[in-house]
């Protein structure tokens, strides 16, 4: 590697909207993000599965199979 291109890492701080903080290496101090694990809801499993509930359904009701059991 080159000497002297590269920028020097130092501890920086992430603030995100949600109000959740962490600390990480990066080559600027201070992060001002959007979204965060915290708040995302594909990290924080808080999806919503009514989406793929009604999948099962609606092939049903698209082949006209009537549920027998």
């Amino acid at each position: 590697m080159k000497k002297g291109i590269h920028p020097v890492m130092k501890k920086s701080v992430f603030n995100c909207a949600c109000g959740e903080s962490f600390e990480t290496l990066s080559n600027q101090e201070i992060h001002n993000v959007e979204v965060c694990n915290e708040c995302h809801p594909f990290y924080n499993k808080k999806t919503s599965g009514h989406k793929k509930a009604g999948a099962v359904e609606k092939f049903n009701r698209k082949y006209n199979i009537k549920d027998e059991s």
